[in-house]
C-alpha cells in the first residue's frame, strides 16, 4: 500500500505541477496580483506537499512507522490548503462559466486537472493514513 500512496503522490505532484506552472505564467504572483489565491497559501501548499513527499520516500526506503505518520501529519495542512485553495477557484470558474474568460490566474486551470489533483490527493490521503496504521501490512 505504500507503493501506491508514492504512486498517487507522484500523479497529484503532477497535476499540481501543471497548476503551479498555469497560475505562475498567468500572472499569480505579479503586481498587482488579479488572482484570487495568496502566493503563501499556493506556495505553501506546495512546499508542504513537497516536504510530504521526501519524508514519504524515505519512510519507504527506512520501513520507520513513525515517518509514516509524519508524512500524514504534513498531509493535514497541505489538504487544507488545497480545500482553502478550492473555495476561492470555484467562484472564479463559475464566473467564467457564466460570464466569460476571467483575468484571474487561476481562471486559466484546466478543470480536469484540478479534479485529478482533487481526486489523487485525497486517495493519497487515505492510502497514507491506512499504511500508517498498518492496514494491508504483511
Amino acid at each position: 500500500m505504500g507503493i501506491a500512496a508514492l504512486i498517487t503522490w507522484l500523479l497529484t505532484a503532477i497535476g499540481g505541477f501543471v497548476l503551479l506552472g498555469t497560475w505562475i505564467a498567468k500572472g499569480g504572483t505579479r503586481q498587482p496580483r488579479t488572482s484570487h489565491l495568496p502566493p503563501a497559501v499556493v506556495f505553501g501548499h506546495f512546499l508542504l506537499a513537497v516536504a510530504g513527499l521526501i519524508v514519504w520516500i524515505i519512510y519507504l526506503v527506512v520501513d520507520e512507522v513513525a515517518l509514516a505518520w509524519v508524512a500524514f501529519g504534513l498531509l493535514i495542512p497541505v489538504a487544507l490548503l488545497g480545500f482553502a485553495m478550492l473555495a476561492r477557484w470555484l467562484p472564479v470558474y463559475r464566473a467564467q462559466v457564466a460570464v466569460g474568460p476571467q483575468e484571474a490566474a487561476e481562471g486559466h486551470f484546466p478543470v480536469i486537472v484540478v479534479g485529478g489533483h482533487g481526486v489523487f490527493a485525497v486517495t493519497t490521503v487515505v492510502l497514507v493514513l491506512l499504511t500508517a496504521l498498518g492496514v494491508g501490512a504483511s
